[in-house]
């Protein structure tokens, strides 16, 4: 089964963006649906949305205060319906970088496993990513706009206009979820043999072991808007996983690999540091495009170098282990490196996912009683979590949804925290009042950004209702 589904943010930044409405269809294996789902909710009183976000989605003043359902109500729907859902095959558009990404900060933040898209028997895949694809090996597969810079417009509402279906509601969760539907079943039935070669890579496991045991294979990357096929080998399979980032790490077979295992382990070094790259990584957990070698062998320039010289290539990277080991070295240390250089200012939880480790099996345990449980009972149940992230997205929650059930003392450390994140004058990580109030403004002068709107009179209006609502939220926030 396929869980089609599609988000609409309140900011496109990933650690702190909410989800304020969500589309998904529910299809068999043979692309018929089964089920829709779609929900839409009130912005929580903690955070700033950016007004750029809520243009691109039409969610007006009334729509982000008055829906019938809280954020944390919402969610709630969400985790229910994928579950009833599972197991299934996720896809969305562009959802590996983005939706999906949100989804699992958004349960990370509401004291649920994060991780339900790619376990419990459930995978995920990128329609993004196969349509790519799709485009590398057939330039016409589906009708298509250029861009203002000459190159395919990869832009869902232009695919599904150009595609002949109704695209007047784009920007909306449902209405992306049907347009994500309808392009792919466009897709599956233009390319039938290669869509389930898009779709094996869904899973993480697949791909290490591809990347582990394959002498060759095609991979597809998008550079400035143009769409590639690449023969590539993997390293040496005792050195094919980058040691940092566990990254599959592959070459390019247009690259001279016998001059390259020649060099010196410096002149090695300067030379990965010219571009283009002859290395390559693969993230397994990405849903990468892994396609049969004959795909890379019909293009240039490895039409040109020709099969034997390539498998020959292919064989050296098996055979010799010190390059391999060299290249994983090399890769090491530049990480390390970077690691060390980086900012040691300390992560907020909200950006902290992957870099403060996984909850505990005992925390993960308290999940569900915490959800179960009232208010009252939520707040009294905070104190067995362990992890102190988890303790303070509860308390975030309950400031949200039951605040009189708070202790004075706590009630008056969250408003102030939340107040010197949303009042602060300062360049933040986040959204803040002064930073809506400068991106509201210039949506206001620009004549160009109309977004849907269908004049000035209807934008200005628009841009007063959000103007007010955080203005409410300034003062609201500004005794604390």
């Amino acid at each position: 089964m396929y869980n089609i589904q599609n988000l609409e943010t309140d900011s496109a930044q990933l650690d702190w963006a909410t989800i304020i409405e969500v589309g998904a269809i529910l299809l068999d294996e043979n692309f018929k649906e089964l089920e829709r789902f779609s929900a839409r909710c009130r912005i929580p009183q903690d955070r700033v949305p950016s007004a750029t976000a809520l243009c691109i989605n039409r969610s007006n003043v009334d729509l982000i205060t008055k829906g019938n359902l809280s954020h944390y109500q919402m969610i709630d729907q969400i985790e229910k319906k994928f579950r009833k859902w599972a197991p299934a095959t996720f896809l969305g558009f562009n959802n590996c970088l983005f939706d999906d990404e949100v989804t699992r900060r958004e349960f990370f933040k509401s004291l649920r496993k994060p991780y339900l898209m790619n376990t419990e028997g459930n995978s995920r895949h990128d329609a993004l990513t196969m349509i790519k694809a799709a485009f590398a090996i057939d330039e016409n597969v589906l009708k298509f706009e250029l861009n203002p810079k000459g190159n395919k417009s990869m832009k869902l509402e232009s695919l599904t206009r150009l595609n002949g279906f109704d695209s007047k509601d784009s920007h909306s969760a449902l209405v992306d979820a049907v347009n994500t539907v309808n392009i792919l079943g466009l897709l599956k039935d233009k390319q039938p043999d290669l869509w389930h070669e898009y779709l094996k890579t869904k899973s993480k496991v697949v791909v290490e072991n591809m990347i582990q045991q394959e002498k060759m294979f095609t991979i597809n990357e998008n550079f400035f808007g143009k769409n590639y096929l690449f023969l590539v080998s993997p390293l040496h399979p005792k050195t094919c996983f980058h040691e940092v980032y566990k990254w599959g790490l592959v070459v390019n077979l247009s690259a001279n690999i016998e001059e390259l295992q020649k060099l010196s382990y410096e002149d090695l070094k300067k030379e990965m540091k010219k571009s283009p790259r002859f290395y390559k990584s693969i993230k397994a957990n990405k849903s990468p495009i892994i396609l049969d070698k004959s795909y890379g062998l019909n293009v240039d320039p490895y039409k040109k170098i020709g099969e034997n010289l390539l498998n020959k290539r292919a064989e050296l990277m098996k055979k010799n282990e010190k390059f391999s080991k060299d290249i994983s070295n090399i890769l090491r240390e530049a990480a390390e490196e970077k690691m060390e250089t980086s900012s040691q200012v300390d992560l907020e939880p909200e950006e902290s996912i992957y870099t403060g480790g996984f909850t505990s099996t005992k925390d993960q345990a308290l999940f569900s009683k915490f959800h179960l449980g009232g208010w009252k009972e939520k707040f009294a149940l905070l104190d067995k979590f362990e992890d102190e992230r988890l303790i303070t997205f509860g308390h975030g929650l309950i400031f949200n949804e039951a605040p009189e059930i708070l202790p004075k003392e706590i009630h008056k450390k969250i408003k102030r925290r939340i107040a010197s994140r949303i009042l602060s004058t300062n360049k933040e990580k986040w959204w803040t009042v002064s930073a809506f109030y400068s991106e509201c403004d210039e949506i206001r002068e620009n004549e160009d950004k109309m977004f849907s709107f269908k004049n000035t009179d209807e934008k200005l209006k628009f841009l007063d209702g959000i103007n007010e609502y955080v203005m409410n939220l300034e003062q609201k926030y500004s005794d604390a």
